[in-house]
């Protein structure tokens, strides 16, 4: 029996998508199949959100985008990391990483 996929965990959503803009610029679709594939379909990103946030981060400066033809011949908007935006990876990676250490650290504890 396979588990359920499950919407990103709030916070976290920003984060994936820096990661996934760091390996190489990508539309919007491309970066919600990015997240799904390898999280191995444990987290699907919705496209509304995904919206929302591509504009937030266009507007923090992390990134910049341009409008590209696909190898689908269709037109996407690409999005690229900035350098603002891959110092903001490592400061979240960073954090996200010491979370995971406390979280680990507190379902290991023993009465």
């Amino acid at each position: 029996m396979t588990e359920p996929g499950t919407d990103v965990i709030q916070g976290t959503l920003d984060m994936l998508i820096l990661k996934t803009l760091s390996l190489e610029p990508m539309h919007g679709f491309g970066v919600a199949q990015r997240i799904e594939q390898v999280s191995r379909g444990v987290f699907k990103v919705n496209p509304g959100s995904l919206l929302t946030a591509f504009q937030r981060l266009e507007r923090l400066g992390l990134l910049e985008a341009e409008w590209r033809v696909t190898p689908n011949a269709r037109r996407a908007k690409y999005y690229t990391l900035t350098r603002s935006g891959r110092k903001r990876l490592e400061a979240e990676t960073a954090d996200w990483a010491r979370r995971v250490a406390a979280i680990s650290r507190l379902l290991k504890a023993e009465a």
